[in-house]
């Protein structure tokens, strides 16, 4: 909400309190961050997904999707909001999506495999499903409320009330994480064509035109590699790679071209594990936020001009980095 930030932990969902606010009258505020005794519970958080004025939680060890209005925060930060809480027939590493019109998105799946979405109405009962999707994860809402899910042969589009199985060019072709804006019909996805790769670079992204209903893959300039923390869209709906040649990369969504490369931090490797801290991006208004934890230092870029226009030393080794407005 601009104000909360929501940090996994044993017990469940963990509101962290940032302390700087903007008042409805304007006016800001401003306190210590805090680590607030409030906790959505849950047992192994997941994922959170806001869209709509809801947030949506996801635990993993019951499948269960709990769902509260993301201003309700803002309204009593005292305590917890009134929540509705989905079960899922089985338990998985899943995620859940709330539409404006009350419709559930949901991940189908079980403790070895999962295999696709579910669709409930608003009384939850299942309206649509498709068991298309293996190993689905990861998802994203393009313009008009169309949303994707990732798969490991491609992905599935769900566009008022049908469902879409858009096949990848090779035979295992995974697409874990969407990026969207809620302006563009075309999503950017990381994408791995090979099941045996070592490591977590990548050099190839999918491009998802929700409204054609088409999947097409283009290839990264030579040495240019990325992981999942490196992708992010722009303000006129550009897509942005930070490369392991330390580069900002802005590409044209529709084809996929790279039209600009901003020099931003050193040359890196890709972590050998996925949590290992590596550089990371995030983007605000124009700005974009790149993370070295080779030097624990911050940088931002003006996406207009591509010059680093701040840059500075952070107190730990910086991993994963979220940005927002108050």
């Amino acid at each position: 909400d601009g104000r909360h930030v929501l940090v996994t932990t044993a017990e469940g969902f963990r509101v962290l309190d940032m302390g700087t606010w903007t008042n409805t009258d304007g006016s800001s505020e401003t306190a210590d961050p805090e680590l607030t005794e409030l906790v959505f519970a849950a047992d192994a958080a997941g994922h959170v997904v806001r869209h709509g004025g809801h947030t949506v939680l996801y635990a993993d060890g019951t499948g269960d999707t709990t769902i509260y209005e993301t201003d309700a925060l803002l309204e009593n930060p005292d305590e917890l909001p009134e929540t509705e809480v989905v079960p899922a027939p089985e338990a998985h590493h899943g995620v859940s999506i709330l539409l404006d019109d009350g419709t559930l998105l949901t991940t189908v799946g079980d403790a070895d495999s999962r295999s696709g979405i579910r669709v409930l109405d608003a009384d939850r009962d299942e309206i649509a499903s498709s068991d298309e999707c293996p190993s689905v994860h990861g998802e994203g809402t393009a313009a008009g409320e169309v949303v994707v899910f990732g798969c490991s042969d491609g992905a599935l589009v769900y566009d008022d009330g049908a469902i879409t199985k858009l096949d990848a060019p090779d035979e295992y072709g995974r697409m874990g994480n969407a990026y969207t804006t809620d302006s563009s019909a075309i999503v950017a996805g990381d994408y791995n064509a090979d099941p045996d790769a070592e490591g977590y670079e990548l050099t190839q992204l999918a491009l998802i035109d929700t409204a054609a209903k088409s999947l097409d893959v283009v290839d990264l300039p030579e040495g240019v590699a990325y992981t999942w923390r490196g992708v992010a869209r722009g303000p006129a709906d550009e897509i942005l790679v930070l490369g392991t040649d330390g580069a900002l990369h802005v590409l044209d969504e529709a084809t996929g071209e790279v039209t600009a490369s901003y020099p931003v931090i050193d040359a890196w490797d890709g972590p050998l594990e996925w949590q290992d801290a590596h550089p990371a991006l995030a983007v605000l208004e124009g700005v974009a936020f790149v993370t070295d934890p080779a030097s624990n230092s911050i940088s931002a870029v003006d996406l207009a001009t591509g010059e680093v226009t701040a840059s500075g030393e952070l107190p730990a080794t910086p991993n994963e980095v979220a940005v927002a407005v108050g």
